[in-house]
């Protein structure tokens, strides 16, 4: 705890700083918003990918502020990296989730987040399994606050929970302003069983992400289970600590269905794939069942098959031919053990097609396996 308390006070201190020398992309035309002009219900959402505590390249970054603010990001203490969303302050009750982006068997979780002025921190730390933290930490970060509740655009769904190690902080639930979502503690350490209703599904559709979040200790989260009713998301969320013991700790869950990570229901402004690698020990080719567990926002194929050792390589094509720009992916481990997934590189996007290819790679302990896990991919609009 004091480490993170130490990275509050050097982030209270830093604030002020304003990180220049770089354009930022245009920002598609939805309301700016700060702590000034009150709108504290709008939504929020915002990605980056941040390498050893440098500011975040612009193109690899994107959140709805004010055109010509951008995230930065600075070091505390080993591993440690806290992340800077402009005018996100009145956000704070949003949702972030981090995955590492390593050919080692590196993870990343949330210590926390809080407003800083109208700016939002989210402090991350990275962790190689049997090492401890990483000196220069490399990983995708996502962050999204659903503001007041608004209908979305009829199929798409989105629910969040920010579980704090004892209660829900905050939650959402697109199905209707009155839909609370319950987490119930497992008999065991380190379980607990999310119910979203309103969120239905015949059969398994949409996607999960999970990460864990803890001020103290090391931890990662994973999707333990998930089920599906016509009148709720019926999902278990398990973790661990850095020796793979259960562990009761905080965490971030956000499930969706044919809409982002994050929530953009207003308009269009994203373009997105998922899918659920549920049968790892494919080498070749395949698009895992049932379908409505896969998605391509845009007209193209998704495909998953084996890249090495413990290595898999999820493509969706054509999802970001109209865009440019890199966007995001969080990857997340399914399974009962102490199994984890993270992105063995940074992915790769063709421009001329749209293509969009990802390698990520899941471990037991510091031996890379094969195990099934959920990828999710956003990008801005042009």
């Amino acid at each position: 705890m004091l480490r993170l308390w130490k990275a509050i006070t050097r982030t209270l201190c830093a604030a002020v700083l304003v990180a220049a020398g770089l354009a930022v992309p245009a920002v598609p035309a939805v309301p700016a918003v700060s702590a000034a002009d009150g709108a504290a219900d709008l939504p929020r959402w915002a990605w980056a990918v941040v390498r050893g505590g440098s500011t975040p390249t612009v193109s690899y970054q994107f959140g709805t502020w004010t055109s010509g603010l951008k995230a930065d990001a600075t070091t505390g203490d080993p591993g440690q990296v806290l992340v800077r969303f402009p005018q996100f302050g009145l956000a704070a009750g949003g949702v972030a989730h981090v995955t590492a982006i390593s050919s080692s068997p590196d993870w990343c979780q949330v210590q926390d987040q809080w407003p800083s002025g109208d700016d939002l921190i989210v402090a991350v730390q990275c962790h190689r399994y049997g090492v401890g933290p990483v000196a220069a930490p490399w990983f995708s970060v996502t962050f999204s606050y659903s503001g007041k509740y608004i209908h979305p655009i009829p199929s798409q769904s989105l629910g969040y929970v920010r579980w704090n190690g004892s209660a829900v902080a905050t939650q959402f639930n697109s199905s209707a302003p009155t839909a609370v979502n319950t987490v119930t503690p497992g008999t065991s350490p380190g379980l607990w069983r999310v119910a979203l209703p309103g969120l239905g599904s015949t059969g398994l559709a949409g996607s999960i992400q999970v990460t864990a979040v803890d001020p103290a200790v090391p931890a990662r989260c994973k999707l333990g289970g998930w089920s599906a009713t016509t009148a709720a998301q019926n999902i278990v969320v398990r973790c661990h600590d850095a020796a793979g013991a259960p562990l009761n700790t905080g965490w971030n869950l956000t499930y969706h269905r044919a809409n982002a990570v994050v929530w953009a229901p207003v308009a269009p402004y994203t373009a997105f794939a998922y899918t659920f690698d549920n049968a790892p020990d494919t080498v070749s080719p395949y698009l895992p069942t049932p379908y409505p567990v896969s998605y391509n926002s845009v007209p193209g194929s998704i495909d998953l098959r084996g890249a090495g050792s413990g290595l898999r390589r999820v493509s969706f094509s054509s999802v970001n031919v109209e865009y440019g720009y890199p966007g995001n992916v969080q990857v997340t481990a399914f399974g009962y053990g102490a199994e984890f997934c993270n992105l063995y590189g940074n992915w790769t996007e063709a421009s001329a097609t749209g293509l969009v290819s990802i390698t990520h790679a899941c471990y037991d302990g510091a031996t890379r396996v094969a195990h099934p896990a959920t990828v999710t991919y956003v990008a801005r609009d042009r």
